[in-house]
């Protein structure tokens, strides 16, 4: 199998794998990254969102070899522990998860859409969030985590 080398949170990383494998399964299974989540498998539901070169999209069905020389960005490469993202700070303060399962989704696509519309309206958010699937009931949450994110980069 040949290796492929990615840039993933800023870093080069190198794995040997079958090239048409989803870029879900290396960030999990070879770069040990469990922010990005296998939900459907069929691109629908969000919960494998990363962001490559600015733009949020679902890992689980691009191919390995597809995102050679791009910027990947999961969960894990916005913020730490230490040091977490302003995102990350808000759904923290907010306690805007409940299962937690979508969150990567709606985390990764909120930093895009603050990243193109610093502030956004509460149906900015709402719409930019619609494609991720999402059953709990954190809605509310969600909405004023991102509104306390956009102000905090204000």
């Amino acid at each position: 199998m040949p290796s492929i080398t990615l840039n993933v949170n800023g870093k080069s990383r190198t794995v040997v794998t079958d090239p048409t494998t989803p870029l879900l399964y290396v960030l999990r299974d070879d770069l040990e990254l469990n922010g990005p989540r296998f939900g459907c498998g069929l691109s629908q539901c969000g919960a494998c969102t990363v962001i490559m070169n600015g733009a949020a999209v679902r890992s689980c069905s691009i191919a390995v070899s597809a995102v050679q020389g791009k910027n990947i960005t999961t969960l894990e490469g916005l913020g730490s522990v230490e040091h977490p993202h302003v995102l990350q700070k808000a759904f923290i303060e907010e306690q805007a998860a409940q299962c937690g399962f979508c969150m990567n989704g709606i985390i990764m696509n909120a930093k895009v859409m603050l990243d193109k519309n610093p502030h956004p309206t509460e149906l900015e958010i709402r719409q930019g969030l619609a494609n991720v699937l999402c059953r709990c009931g954190s809605h509310a949450r969600v909405i004023r985590a991102i509104q306390r994110a956009a102000g905090e980069r204000a």
